[in-house]
């Protein structure tokens, strides 16, 4: 039955006994749809010869369609998985992604997001660690109306806000393979305070020491930043130390590529003379000699999952179960471990 005149998604809608919510997801291809309602309202559509009006429904819904990745985070390599991730989920939708780095230390940071969300309009909000663990962010981006989705190291939001791993529990089991290689002088290379990765990493690297009857030795713990520089630094620190470690953990790749510089300069060989691990499995990892043993980390997955939640509406009768929370990190076994020197 075709009506004349330019056809609305609420005549598509109408036709096909579904809500406007479902023939948006349709139109934006969300995965969160059983196929029979996915045929039924593109049948729909394609009779009807509807063409969706983004600028049209964006003044209808007073936000324009647009996903925020908002983000103060050094890792670079991190910031591109994440928009990789939300990318596959949003291309040929109508939905674009914006970028917004902002300064976590600036006295004005929360009134500066607030402009931009009131500026932008976006439908919806991605918070990378650590100011994803801001729950003042997380509150005004409910004030304002904006849906939000948090990253984070450990679940501290509710599921439809939060995409999370397990890093303690991975570190956990990073440091009993080289416990089970036969290390003991492990030492760590830590992630700067203030971000939960580092605190739930450093967490699990103690955990393991304190299960293993080694205890926790504060001089067997560098500080760094995430970034390769701050991993050099810890590493100098750490191969000052007597009797040397025998392997070195690190809260991420790039400070796991500072250590393995070090060594290098040091005259010592990875993995005879030193076992080291990182954190992430970023590219850098598997472009490493050797190549490094690291925890990978499911950035992209867990972007994935984050674009599903913020596109998707999680109250429509016809939607499958929302997408999960908690992701696994995986241990990724190479070359940069082996056993000690007797």
């Amino acid at each position: 039955m075709k009506k004349t005149g330019q056809p609305t998604i609420n005549d598509v809608a109408r036709l096909s006994g579904v809500s406007k919510k479902t023939v948006s997801r349709v139109i934006n291809r969300s995965p969160l749809l059983n196929q029979e309602t996915r045929e039924r309202v593109q049948a729909v559509i394609a009779e009807l010869g509807y063409i969706p009006n983004p600028q049209a429904r964006a003044l209808a819904l007073r936000r324009n369609f647009l996903i925020a990745l908002i983000h103060d985070n050094p890792n670079a390599q991190m910031v591109l998985r994440v928009q990789q991730g939300l990318l596959e989920v949003l291309r040929d939708t109508e939905f674009e992604l914006l970028v917004h780095p902002v300064d976590r230390g600036a006295p004005d940071m929360r009134d500066e997001i607030r402009r931009f969300l009131e500026r932008q309009r976006p439908y919806g909000v991605m918070l990378l660690p650590p100011i994803s663990e801001n729950d003042a962010l997380a509150a005004l981006c409910a004030q304002i109306g904006c849906r939000y989705v948090r990253m984070g190291s450990a679940a501290f939001d509710d599921p439809a806000h939060m995409v999370s791993s397990n890093d303690r529990e991975a570190v956990r089991g990073a440091i009993e393979h080289l416990l089970a290689a036969g290390h003991r002088r492990i030492c760590m290379i830590a992630g700067p305070h203030g971000f939960r990765s580092a605190f739930e990493r450093q967490q699990g690297y103690e955990e393991a020491m304190e299960a293993a009857g080694l205890g926790v030795q504060r001089t067997w713990i560098a500080q760094g930043d995430y970034r390769f520089e701050s991993g050099m630094r810890a590493a100098e620190r750490l191969l000052d130390l007597s009797p040397r470690p025998t392997a070195i953990f690190s809260s991420n790749d790039e400070m796991a590529a500072g250590a393995l510089h070090i060594a290098r300069q040091r005259g010592l060989d990875v993995p005879e003379d030193l076992s080291i691990v990182g954190f992430d499995d970023t590219s850098i990892a598997s472009h490493l000699w050797p190549p490094l043993t690291t925890v990978r980390w499911p950035i992209a997955t867990m972007a994935r999952a984050a674009a599903l939640k913020l596109i998707g509406e999680e109250d429509d009768d016809d939607a499958e179960p929302v997408e999960p929370t908690m992701f696994v990190s995986t241990l990724i076994r190479r070359a940069s471990v082996g056993k000690p020197q007797p």
